[in-house]
């Protein structure tokens, strides 16, 4: 079993042997102030060139695995995490043959376990890797499962990106046709190193009408489009809400925002979600609405928006 000390050793394994490398940092900047003005410029313009020839990371895919679709937001609150729960749902439904995976890359603030029904810690494979969690047969990891629900994450970039690593590279995921990834909002340290780290098949942009929450979602497919990853398309989310009662129904952020996003950036908008209680109410009891309703128009909405995504996706590797 996993337990909490897999924390700590992360902590602690980051930087093995740092007070030695903090010596020479401190050997190195007493020569520096000691040395001639032409010996800091040759030294500068030295470690400005070997950093320059490193370039970006080289790709290396995550074995087993197929194809990886991440679901971004630029913003968070706009039900990005639920849209990509009930995706990895209705892409196991699309066509049973396939395997599905569910990567929750939200550090911070992990929601998969509770959307997903999932607690526990994961149990180490003979080669020391970590076995997801599963449910409504999708294989799950988060850091939720490796740290008390109410235990916040206080870390430093490094070491949230160290974590990510673990949970990509030390997972045994077994053989998936897709790896679902709930990305973070924003887009920073998470998002620039999975995109630069593993192959990414294509990335989805989930977004309400509301133009606050579009300032942010038209970021995070321009970063994509910086990184070189394709972007399949655009989830009008909280789309209209209808009155249980009367059945009116009211744009509650807006209308049609999202299409006009898509149209400013040459994408295609790959479905809408109403704004409606039972999506909600699914998620916060673990019983997605896709698994536990899948004759609601809410479900179908999810599983048209599946076929459109899959129908996008390139021909995955043999």
């Amino acid at each position: 079993m996993v337990s909490h000390a897999w924390c700590r050793a992360l902590c602690a394994g980051l930087y093995p042997g740092a007070p030695r490398r903090l010596q020479g940092w401190g050997s190195a900047a007493f020569s520096f102030r000691s040395s001639s003005s032409s010996t800091n410029d040759g030294f500068l313009k030295e470690k400005r060139a070997q950093i320059m020839s490193r370039g970006l990371p080289k790709q290396k895919p995550i074995e087993g695995v197929k194809q990886v679709l991440v679901f971004a937001s630029g913003k968070g609150g706009v039900g990005k995490s639920t849209t990509a729960v009930n995706i990895a749902l209705a892409l196991a439904a699309h066509d049973s043959t396939k395997a599905v995976g569910l990567l929750d890359a939200d550090v911070y603030g992990p929601s998969i376990p509770k959307m997903m029904n999932l607690k526990g810690n994961p149990e180490l494979s003979p080669k020391n890797l970590m076995r997801p969690l599963k449910n409504y047969g999708i294989a799950c990891m988060s850091m939720g499962f490796l740290v008390e629900e109410t235990t916040p994450v206080v870390w430093r970039g490094l070491m949230v990106m160290s974590a990510i690593e673990k949970l990509l590279r030390q997972v045994d995921w077994g053989q998936l046709d897709y790896l679902v990834i709930d990305m973070p909002p924003g887009t920073g340290d998470v998002q620039l190193s999975i995109s630069q780290n593993i192959p990414v098949t294509g990335a989805v942009i989930v977004s309400t009408p509301q133009d606050i929450a579009l300032l942010d979602a038209r970021k995070g497919a321009e970063m994509f489009r910086k990184v070189h990853v394709p972007v399949l398309g655009l989830i009008q989310n909280m789309s209209v809400f209808q009155c249980p009662k009367c059945k009116h129904e009211t744009h509650i952020f807006g209308a049609d925002g999202v299409r006009d996003l898509a149209k400013t950036l040459g994408l295609d908008v790959l479905g809408d979600i109403p704004l409606h209680v039972n999506i909600r109410e699914t998620c916060d009891t673990g019983q997605p609405i896709v698994i536990s309703q899948p004759q609601s128009d809410m479900a179908k909405a999810y599983l048209r928006i599946t076929t459109e995504i899959v129908n996008r996706l390139p021909t995955p590797p043999a």
